[in-house]
């Protein structure tokens, strides 16, 4: 819709730990309205500073190179990725994957599926500000994590592979159980 990403923020998950981030404020070229201020706390003036578009998502593509993308809201975040990487001639060769998606099949008695809610309904500790690149990234990690232990536990599937996941996101709401307990007795058997 024209609008251009102003921070970008993500973090490597290896063997359940977060082992490394990228955080960055890029500036679009153009000043953003108050409600992205007020929403963000990122504001025009800490924008004049930060490099160009261009530059950030260079940096930021050799940061994901193949690895597979978990977003909470994957579809917003997915359409900002794709346009910035569009106009420097980049794309990604992993997979992509909405931790709300799931969180919707999985925790279906959670008052509702925003980031905020579901780190209080889990009881994931959190210090910090949402609506930060890096924030979110951090917190949607440990809520991914976090469902990957439920599902696990809960099913008894050892590990979990990301076509697992991507599978549970296109499955209604009332059949994700039974494609588990499938999943998780043909992994015993």
């Amino acid at each position: 819709m024209g609008d251009r990403a102003i921070e970008i923020g993500a973090v490597r998950i290896q063997d359940g730990n977060i082992t490394d981030s990228f955080q960055e404020l890029m500036n679009p070229g153009c000043r953003v309205n108050s409600f992205i201020e007020d929403y963000t706390g990122i504001s025009n003036e800490m924008l004049a500073d930060a490099p160009p578009c261009a530059d950030v998502m260079h940096r930021f593509a050799d940061f994901i190179e193949d690895s597979n993308l978990i977003a909470h809201n994957a579809s917003f975040d997915r359409r900002f990725l794709d346009a910035e990487l569009r106009f420097i001639s980049r794309q990604y060769a992993g997979e992509f994957s909405c931790s709300l998606l799931i969180a919707r099949r999985i925790y279906q008695d959670a008052p509702n599926h925003k980031l905020g809610t579901l780190i209080n309904y889990k009881n994931i500790p959190s210090e910090g500000a949402f609506h930060r690149a890096l924030y979110d990234a951090e917190m949607t990690a440990k809520l991914w994590m976090s469902m990957l232990d439920d599902i696990s536990e809960r099913f008894d599937i050892p590990s979990i592979p990301f076509s697992l996941i991507q599978k549970i996101t296109k499955t209604p709401k009332k059949s994700v159980g039974k494609l588990l307990e499938n999943w998780g007795a043909t992994e015993v058997s």
